[in-house]
Order: structure tokens, then sequence, then C-alpha cells
């Protein structure tokens, strides 16, 4: 069974297979020894007993040597994290082994042949990252039975005890049975079938059928065929980001399947071993097709991502390859990580991650761009956003339908010409060359202090952001090229900087570039139905220098200890009058950064019904100018958030917080009062009942207090008249309807009133799954209580009409007493794993200035399904009269906030009293975590 030993091409790459001290992260005998287990084989084994006997005592033995090889391995990568190449090929070593042993028993001693004839030759071959050496603990056993002709009866029997024993030692077999000729015909129909043969490594066998594959390969398969087998590695390249959300700063990014992971580079290797028959990544450099400096890129990439993904093996006991949040803390610790400079040790990771990830990108488009030189693949045509092609300026030069330098020498002469490039790559919608990136990225030095106070310079950013329409394109190359954070050095901290929450998509450059893009698109008139405010406000024209640069520093002061608005505006207020802004802009730039935030939480965070805060945030904004400015900013903030964090409730929120400040402005605060909010509202009512009888309409205006008529929309007054009318004691009406402006179900209730209520209705919301984004309560003179709820389902969307009927029921049963909602929500009141890293620290306080009658408990905490009710139950049991409540989740943190007053309707303004609420607060929220945490 030994194989023939000769000066073929395959027998060059299988000297290389057996596995040396040097290679490997251990001593081979160390992770297997094959000598002894084999020994064991021919004391231990018959070949006259059964089948399953014989395979069953094979598997104990291997079971026993796998495991201490595995945990050989797991010491050895313990010791030293980042040594990944060894330990792949450790894994692949000690399979081989594995392997080898099964292909004896079964061979040998299972199925024992002593005169196979030559129809009965089989090779056995790793295919696919296996035959590379290259695997993590849990990767699969990808193998191919090869056959010079058509299987025997005794091959199939073979095979199928290499199997069985195979399974029951837990391995994840990935296997095919073929011949010769059926893999050259499946190879030319199956992309996948034909990369996973590029990569055929023999382990054990006859040697004589793998020989003839690797010849028949190479001449009736692959020559002749490589500009189809990159177009199609392309096209599944595409698909494959395009299902990983097409994002490289995804936050929980797939390791091996996602934007800049391994596949990315996996695929280049392909492409190369196609066209030039290279046999390791050694020789991409030797070929010419990567510098030395972009080959230590690779390399640092590939160690990098593959010690990641060994982690990831270990730590869940499986194959996982999608970097998961809790998964993200465990590995930044083996790997070494530490908190400092007031981020976590996990964020310190990730931005590592991304940075590689970015590299990748880098490396493909280069690598690329030199098969189209070569002519194996087809040059793209001019893309995006300019339909037809300018003519490009003096000093530049198109090369396959790319911009670059005419001359090299020129170019550089002119520092400059690092920033025009941008330009005339906008102006013209050509994409640059790699050539034109590799000599801007190995003269980043030249960009320097002196630069940076050029008014040239700075013109031509500035340019960049404003005059072509696809600003985002030129950021994101500049970022990538690291020229971004060269001419402005205070952004360097922010690249691929991950912001470890649920909330935040994307790292904070990235984050800032979408924003950015939503600014432009908004100026292109795309976004005028989804954004109507936001589109109008440009339209009719605004400083642009102000709201791009606002943009562009509103997070730049990300990732320290001070507060990110504070040292941002203080980042703005000295970059600037660098870049040629006026001392009125560059104050408006740094207010703008300073409160970029204070919409956002005005609109989210507060009951815009109590009049105090509309005229609050009117006197923080002063102007209607800068009210425009912050919500343009504020739109593009949250919208460069991540897919679905924008929605019609937020959209809902900042419309009205906009049109009552605007309001305000222009007419005088003054005008904002209780009372014309009430006469209107009354006035309105009258008009939508004129249909009822006029002693009924008199009675329903007069049973309610002020407050009810300022809280609440027409809409929702005409829903409680109609809960209200001929209402008895003992009765408890609930009304649920779809509300499309607000992206929610509402839910209305109107019943006696009593203790506690609004803690039992969010319960009962609890119990069915219900987050509670916005609540009213009121009580009416005559003693009835009416709430309105605005509820969205797990996916922040309203309920389906065919799930309402269980809502109500659940409801009602628990407003009847027929579920007790603490006891009920016990099981379901749980973290998820993937949250469990994530560190909210809680924060409750408490205003007595932001509204005249209530006063606003702010609790800023992790979020649970039952902490709404935890909450409210607490202010319930101090005596607290809730009226109100508003409710916004950014991913795992909750800020929820309650306008209360105690049972004489005066504020609580003690402060021994405000003490000892926020003791019980932090005393119901820690044991609510606690019991989650259990679970």
């Amino acid at each position: 069974m030994t194989p023939r030993q000769d000066h073929s091409l395959l027998a060059s790459e299988r000297a290389t297979d057996q596995g040396h001290s040097d290679d490997l992260v251990l001593d081979p005998v160390r992770i297997f020894d094959t000598e002894a287990v084999q020994k064991v084989f021919a004391s231990d084994l018959s070949k006259e007993a059964p089948a399953r006997t014989t395979r069953g005592q094979a598997v104990a033995i291997l079971k026993s040597e796998i495991e201490r090889g595995l945990a050989e391995i797991a010491r050895a990568v313990s010791k030293d994290p980042m040594n990944s190449g060894p330990v792949i090929r450790s894994y692949a070593h000690l399979t081989d082994q594995v392997v080898r042993c099964v292909f004896l028993v079964a061979t040998e001693y299972v199925h024992p042949s002593d005169s196979r004839s030559g129809r009965e030759q089989i090779s056995v071959l790793a295919v696919g990252g296996y035959g590379r050496r290259e695997m993590a603990p849990f990767s699969d056993v990808d193998l191919l039975f090869l056959f010079p002709y058509k299987v025997s009866d005794w091959a199939k029997s073979a095979i199928k005890s290499m199997l069985y024993m195979m399974w029951d030692l837990k391995l994840k077999v990935g296997h095919a049975s073929r011949t010769i000729r059926e893999c050259i015909k499946q190879g030319r129909d199956d992309y996948t079938i034909r990369t996973a043969l590029l990569e055929n490594r023999l382990v054990c066998g006859d040697a004589g059928p793998a020989e003839t594959l690797q010849q028949r390969l190479w001449d009736d398969l692959i020559r002749g065929s490589a500009s189809e087998f990159i177009e199609a590695k392309l096209a599944e390249r595409a698909a494959r980001h395009k299902k990983q959300g097409g994002q490289r700063y995804m936050t929980e990014p797939n390791v091996k399947e996602g934007k800049g992971g391994q596949r990315d580079l996996q695929s280049l290797f392909w492409i190369a071993k196609y066209i030039h028959r290279v046999k390791s990544v050694d020789e991409l450099q030797q070929l010419g097709l990567f510098s030395a400096t972009e080959f230590g890129q690779f390399k640092r990439a590939e160690t990098f991502l593959w010690a990641v993904r060994i982690q990831l093996h270990l730590i869940a006991g499986r194959a996982l390859e999608q970097l998961t949040f809790d998964m993200q803390v465990v590995i930044a610790e083996r790997l070494g990580y530490t908190d400092y400079g007031g981020r976590r040790a996990v964020e310190h990771f990730m931005q590592d991650y991304f940075i590689h990830a970015t590299a990748v990108g880098e490396l493909t488009r280069i690598f690329l761009t030199a098969l189209e030189a070569s002519h194996v693949k087809i040059a793209p045509s001019l893309v995006g956003f300019f339909q037809r092609r300018k003519r490009v300026r003096d000093g530049y030069a198109i090369k396959q339908n790319r911009l670059t330098f005419a001359d090299e020498g020129d170019f550089l002469s002119d520092r400059l010409n690092l920033l025009r490039i941008f330009e005339e790559a906008l102006r013209t919608g050509y994409l640059l060359h790699p050539d034109a990136m590799r000599l801007i990225s190995a003269n980043l030095q030249l960009i320097n202090d002196n630069m940076r106070r050029d008014p040239e310079a700075n013109r031509i950013f500035l340019g960049l952001l404003l005059k072509h329409g696809n600003p985002e394109r030129a950021l994101r190359r500049m970022n990538e090229l690291g020229v971004l954070a060269t001419f402005i050095p205070e952004f360097a901290p922010v690249v691929a900087m991950m912001q470890f929450n649920m909330y935040h998509h994307y790292t904070v450059d990235e984050h800032t570039i979408q924003c950015i893009s939503t600014l432009a698109q908004i100026e292109r008139g795309e976004l005028v139905e989804e954004l109507p405010v936001a589109s109008r406000i440009l339209e009719n024209g605004i400083n642009r220098r102000i709201i791009y640069l606002a943009l562009f520093f509103h997070d730049i002061g990300k990732g320290r200890d001070e507060d990110h608005s504070v040292l941002g505006a203080q980042i703005a207020r000295r970059v600037c009058p660098r870049l040629g802004l006026r001392a009125e802009e560059c104050e408006t730039v740094e207010w703008l950064v300073r409160y970029h935030l204070l919409m956002s939480d005005m609109a989210q965070k507060r009951d815009l019904s109590d009049l105090r805060t509309v005229r609050d945030f009117a006197k923080a904004v002063r102007t209607v100018k800068r009210l425009d400015l912050l919500t343009v900013l504020t739109v593009c903030d949250i919208r460069g958030v991540g897919p679905g964090t924008w929605n019609n409730w937020k959209a809902m929120l900042l419309r009205q917080l906009y049109r009552e400040t605007a309001s305000a402005l222009e007419t005088g605060l003054e005008e904002v009062n209780r009372e014309t909010r009430e006469t209107e509202a009354k006035k309105a009512l009258r008009s939508a009942l004129e249909s009822w009888p006029r002693a009924d309409l008199r009675a329903e205006i007069a049973r309610h207090y002020g407050p009810y008529w300022q809280g609440m929309p027409t809409e929702t007054h005409i829903i409680m008249a109609d809960l209200l009318r001929d209402v008895g004691e003992g009765d408890v009406r609930i009304q649920l309807a779809p509300d499309e402006d607000r992206d929610a179900t509402q839910v209305c209730f109107a019943m006696s009133d009593h203790p506690g209520i609004f803690s039992r209705l969010s319960g009962a919301l609890a119990l069915v799954g219900a987050n509670v984004v916005d609540a009213r309560t009121y009580t009416s003179k005559d003693g009835y209580v009416t709430s309105a709820f605005w509820v969205q389902d797990a996916e922040g969307k309203p309920y389906e009409a065919e799930r309402l009927p269980r809502l109500r029921t659940m409801i009602e049963n628990t407003l009847h007493g027929k579920v007790v909602a603490q006891d009920a929500l016990r099981s379901r009141d749980r973290f998820r794993k993937r949250e469990s890293a994530f560190r909210v620290p809680t924060s409750i306080s408490f205003d007595n200035e932001g509204s005249e009658i209530y006063t606003i408990i702010e609790v800023d905490t992790r979020d649970r399904p039952g902490l709404l009710f935890d909450v409210t139950r607490t202010l319930a049991n101090a005596n607290l009269y809730i009226a109100s409540a508003v409710i916004a989740t950014y991913g795992a943190q909750a800020v929820d906030t309650f306008y209360v007053k105690d049972m004489f309707g005066l504020k609580v303004h003690a402060e021994n009293r405000q003490k000892a609420l926020e003791k019980k607060l932090r005393t119901a929220i820690e044991k609510g975590v606690e019991q989650a945490v259990e679970g």
C-alpha cells in the first residue's frame, strides 16, 4: 500500500506531506504516533473477526490517540495562539494519520485482498482545504476515493468500512467516489468540483490513479480555460459577499465566507494555481503578482484569520465561522489583547480584524488587475454614477480602463497629486488603477504638516466632499489607502474602530462614510419619499461646507475616555480653520458636533407631548438655521448606523419635534403653551365626533384633565371616547390597531383606575413578546384610566393582523388575574448567548426641570424582555403614578424614561426619597439580570 516514489509533479507535492517538526507545531509523533498505533492494530486486530468487531476495536484505539493529539495541539495553541500556520498543518497531519490508519484497517483487516487487480486500484485523495494541508480543529475532512476504471465490489466495501469508522470517530466527512473520467466530466460542468480537484493531494492508497488524474486535470480540463474559471470564481465571490451582508465592516463578520475573509484569500491562490500551477502562496510574490510589502500583508492577514478561526472552533467545540459578539470577547483575551486607552480588549482585537479585512480587499484589487494586464480577465467597464467617459487631464493616463499616473516622477514631484488623483477619479468616473494605489500607499510620508496647512490641499479635500456628488467613493478609497488618516491625523484613531454594541453595524470610519453617503443621496434627490423633511431642507439650501464637515467630525472623538461629543467638538474647532472655514462656520460645525445627539435624544427619550420638551429644545438650538442643520445631521447619523435602524417611528418623532420647534422659533416660545394645545385638541375631537349627541360629547370633553388633551393625538382621543362610552365599573375595554405612521401597533385600554395599572399592562405586553416603544396613561375625573401603548414585535415591526387576537387574549387573561405576569415572565426573561458579553452600566437620573408637572426618571441599563415590567412595578410599589413612558433601545442598551408624580400629584423633589427610589430600582434591575443570566 506504499505509494510508488518517482520524479513526477505529484510525487514532489507529496514529499512535504509526511509532516516535519519544523513544519508542525509539535514533533509529529507527539501529535499522532502512527507506528505505535499500527503495532496495536497488529496485536489486537484479527482478519478473521467480524467486520463490525474489527471496526469497533480500531475506532477505540484511534479515538484515544486522536484525543491525545488534539489535546497536545490545543496546549501548543494556548502557548502561542497567533502562530497559526504550523497549527493548521498539524491538524491536517493528524487527520492524514487517522485516514491512513482507517484505510489500513479497512483494506488489510476488514476486507483483506491478497490478489488485487489493476482494476481494484484505489487512491484516497484529500481535496479542498484539507488538500492544502489547512485545517481548523473541526474542519470538514473532504476526501475523494479515486479509481482508474469502474469501482469494484471490493473497493465499495472498503470505502463503506472507512466511512463507518470515520463517522464513529465523529469526523465530519465530505466524500465522493469517482473514476478519473468522471472527475474530468463533473469538473467540466461544476466549478465547485473543479476547484476542489485543483487542490488534490494523495493521502494513501495507490499512486497511479492519482498521478493520472493530476496530468489529465491540466491537459483535459484546466488548460485554455483560465478566463472562464476566473469569471466563475468572481461571480461566486460576489454572491458570497451578498449573502454575508455585502460589507467588509459588519460587526459580527463571518471569518471564512465574509468580505475580506479567508475565502477571499483562498480565491486568489486558486486562481493563481489555475493559471500558473503554483504549489504555495510564496510563489505569488515570485511571479510578480504581489510586491514584497503586499505579500507580507497577505501572509499577516492569512495568519491572523487562521488564528481567529482556530479559536472559534476550540471555544465552540465545533465548526463555527461567525465571529459573534460573545466569541469576540473570549478570543480577544485568548489572543492576548488587553483593555487600554479607554477601550476594551475586544475593540482593539476587532480593529485589527477589520484592518486585515481591508488589506485583503486591496490585495484582491491588485491581483485581479494584474490578471487583466495578462489578458486572462476582462477589464471592467466604466461604472456607476457617471454614464460616459471624460478625457483625463495632463499628467494622468488610463490603463486597463482605470486611472493612473502618466509618469511616476512627475506625479511625485508635486505632493498635492496624492489628493488630486482622487479628484480626477471622481470627475471622470474612473476607478483607480492598482499601480496608482501602490504608489500612493508607498509615499504617504509626503503628506506632512506643510501639506496639511496648504490652502490648495484643503481646497481639494473640501472639493472631494462637495463638488462631484458622490464623496463616499473618494473617502472610502482614501481611507483604505491610508490617505485620509494621514491628511487628517485626527481621523486615524477611528479607522477600523469597532463599536462593541448591538446597535452600530459598522466600524466608526465606515459609519462616518455611510452618513456622508446618505447626505449625498438626499442631495441627489434619491430619498425624497423616505426623508421628506431633510430633502426639503437641502432643497431650500443650507451651508453645505458646514453639514458635510459636521458629519465628518461627529464621531471622530470616539474610543477615548472623554465624552466623544465634547472631544469631537474640540477636534473640529482645531481642524476646521485649517480646512479654510470662516470663524462663524467653524463655530457652527463645533456646535453641531458637540450636540449631534441632542435631537435624537430629545425625540427618542423625552415625551414630545410635554411642552417643556419643545421649549427646552428650541432654547438649545436658538435658530431655524441650526435646527435645519441639526435635523439633517441627525437623520444621516441614524440611517448610517446600519440596515433597519431608521424606521417610521423614528421618522415620525423627528418630524414632530422639527415641526413644533420650527413653529416655536418662528412664532415665539410664548405661543407654546398648554392652553393653546388643549383648546385645539378639544376642537378637533368635536369636529370628529359631530354625529354624537351633544350631551354625550360635552360629557366626554369634560371628563378629562388638561394633560390628556396635550398627550395624545386626535386619532387616539377618538378611540378612547368610543372605549369609554357607557363603560361600567368592572369593564376592561381594549382596542388593537396598526399605526402605520409610527411603524407600530397601538393598544388602547379603558377601565377603572387602580394602583399599579401601568405595570400590569406592561407585564401583559411583555408576556406576548411585545416591545413597548411609547406609552401614555391618564386618569379621568370620574376614575377611569385611559392608556395607549405603541408596541412592536421582536423584529421591530407592527403585529400582523392574524396575531392580534392572541395578543388581546393574553392581555385580557393578565388583567383578569388568570396569568400572573411576574411568574410567567421568569421563563422568558433571558439574555441570548451572543448578547452576554456586553457591558451596559446602569444609570438612573431624576430631572425636575424638564417638565412643568412631572419628575422625569431616566433609567439607562441593559435591555431584556422583563425590564419595563420590573421598573414600572418598582415605581408603582413606591406609590408613584406613571403618566407616560418613552422607551428607546440601542442594541443591548435600553433608555426608559418615565414621567411620574406622587400620590398627592407632586414631583419627587426630596433628595433622600430620590436616593431610596434609585436603590430600589437598582435592586430590581440587578435581580432581574441575575435571573436572566441564570436562564
